[in-house]
């Protein structure tokens, strides 16, 4: 082979190896878009829609929800905004808890605790812009009570998390985390 083919042919297999490489990770970037196992679907095996599902103990091995402390009792709210803004309601029992609202992906968009929650006490609003200017002009008698969240989002779930001491006080726990609310509001 000449010097000039060995020169083309190098120049061939560089460029067939740039080309998959570009390929390779254009398709690495687009693979999360086109999952259809995102945190969102995950979360429909645990109960129905716009209300806290309680999660089972974190065993290890047999975990619900990947990354889940095994120390804290665990309940999921997963919903729409399509039908208007939700509502989330919850008193945990002394002791820490924190919540967390998360998009379709599952990254988070918004979490506090107890000790910022400024009541100890989760009182929430969750809502769309258009659902925002809506609510401006006829507000709740209580929104200066509510945490008002906007998002872009339309597919969100909600993840509360309550600190469980010891065994006594799990069965508590859970039954506060039964009755937590995730609703539907009118605006």
């Amino acid at each position: 082979m000449t010097r000039g083919g060995l020169i083309r042919t190098g120049l061939w297999l560089l460029g067939g190896l740039m080309l998959g490489g570009i390929i390779h990770i254009v398709a690495v970037i687009l693979v999360p878009d086109f999952t259809t196992d995102d945190a969102w679907t995950r979360l429909a095996t645990f109960g129905p829609d716009a209300q806290f599902n309680v999660l089972p103990a974190v065993e290890p091995g047999a975990e619900p929800l990947p990354m889940l402390d095994p120390s804290m009792a665990h309940a999921v709210c997963r919903f729409t905004l399509d039908d208007g803004p939700v509502r989330l309601d919850a008193t945990i029992p002394d002791t820490f808890w924190s919540f967390s609202l998360f998009n379709r992906r599952g990254e988070t968009t918004y979490s506090f605790n107890d000790r910022t929650s400024g009541e100890g006490k989760l009182a929430m609003l969750v809502l769309t812009s258009s659902q925002l200017s809506m609510l401006r002009e006829n507000p709740p008698d209580d929104l200066d009570s509510l945490i008002v969240i906007e998002t872009e989002d339309d597919h969100v779930f909600a993840l509360l998390r309550a600190f469980v001491p010891d065994k006594r006080r799990e069965k508590a726990i859970d039954a506060a985390l039964g009755r937590a609310k995730c609703a539907q509001e009118k605006v």
